[in-house]
């Protein structure tokens, strides 16, 4: 997988601006679909629904958010399972979509997002790279799409691209 230097890529202004727009295309989305979000994150610790409940009209599309940050929050609020994260690693596609699932299956949502990931500039002591994200989001048909990035760059700059990495899977999936 390539990897992106987002500092050279876009100045903070500009991320931020990409995030905000990207939010609202995601709010309007949601509202001509009538269709409710839920969200699970953990990189981002919150980021992504206050991104979006900036938006006129997010009350009507955005169900909620589990800011989930350690493993212990992951197992207790979306019943995430201790073994498989043992197994598999807190920042993980199996992880993600455990995530995304527990949302889902909690939540008044149609469609839950999760984002799992290191943002730096220190690791968490297992073999996955600093700016390693993964995103996953499950439907209630029983539909789940999950990606990895790998970004680099300044600790809020690796959480503006988890954002924007989730606002641009919505819109795929949502199209």
């Amino acid at each position: 997988m390539p990897e992106r230097n987002i500092d050279s890529e876009l100045p903070k202004l500009e991320l931020t601006l990409k995030a905000e727009k990207t939010a609202e295309a995601v709010i309007e989305k949601l509202k001509t679909s009538s269709v409710k979000l839920a969200l699970a994150e953990s990189c981002t610790a919150g980021l992504i629904s206050g991104l979006l409940a900036c938006i006129p009209g997010a009350s009507g599309v955005l169900w909620g958010s589990f800011v989930c940050y350690t493993k212990e929050a992951k197992i207790s609020m979306l019943g995430l399972e201790r073994d498989k994260i043992d197994a598999f690693g807190l920042v993980s596609k199996e992880t993600a979509c455990s995530m995304a699932e527990g949302a889902l299956a909690r939540s008044g949502a149609d469609i839950a997002v999760a984002v799992t990931g290191l943002a730096g500039p220190d690791g968490d002591g297992s073999t996955v790279p600093v700016g390693t994200v993964w995103v996953a989001a499950t439907l209630r048909s029983g539909k789940i799409e999950v990606k990895e990035f790998r970004f680099s760059g300044a600790r809020n700059a690796v959480r503006t691209c988890a954002a924007i990495a989730v606002f641009e899977l919505l819109l795929n999936i949502l199209t």
